[in-house]
């Protein structure tokens, strides 16, 4: 079976909704804090069994899938033919949407992983010397935002894929034109 852009489109679209869903449930999932249970100079801080950190680990690895398959589907060679990248950053609807969809992905990336691995910190060091403590868990709210903006960046992702298939073909086009008439183009500045 021949790779296509739907397929590819639909594999971005799909890991990126995975994604989504994993940060929000991750999020909800999370408790507020722990309870604090005193000791002998110490507080120990017992939290609820929640698979946030699990869900929160799971919602970035399928933003990272769904990255790489965004990235790699705007350059791979459809039906043989490969364009070159300059040709399709000529474009600058698509050079823009591609620099909109990495800074997503990475501020995405960013809002997964700190909250998800802060909740693992708290989770692990429980133990506190601190007497007044109130058995912290992460920010409330990073892990959905970064839900949000995981599913912004697979849906730039399609939208770059669609500007590079346009690109790519104004590309064969214009290959065509120049082999057909045997002289290079002018351009209609």
């Amino acid at each position: 079976m021949a790779v296509s852009v739907k397929i590819m489109s639909l594999t971005v679209a799909t890991l990126g909704v995975i994604s989504f869903i994993f940060g929000v449930v991750a999020e909800n999932k999370k408790p507020a804090s722990g309870t604090p249970i005193p000791g002998k100079g110490i507080v120990i801080c017992k939290y609820p069994a929640d698979p946030t950190v699990a869900l929160g680990y799971l919602s970035v690895a399928f933003l990272l899938a769904s990255s790489i398959a965004g990235y790699f589907s705007l350059f791979y060679p459809y039906q043989g033919k490969s364009a070159p990248r300059g040709a399709m950053f000529k474009s600058s609807s698509f050079s823009i949407f591609f620099n909109i969809a990495l800074f997503t992905t990475g501020l995405a990336i960013t809002l997964l992983v700190w909250p998800t691995v802060t909740e693992q910190i708290h989770l692990t060091r429980n133990v506190h010397q601190n007497l007044e403590t109130a058995c912290p868990t992460a920010k409330t709210g990073l892990l959905g935002g970064g839900a949000f903006l995981s599913l912004d960046s697979s849906l730039f992702w399609l939208v770059a894929l669609m500007l590079a298939e346009n690109a790519r073909e104004d590309y064969f086009d214009e290959i065509e034109e120049k082999g057909a008439s045997g002289e290079p183009l002018k351009n209609d500045a």
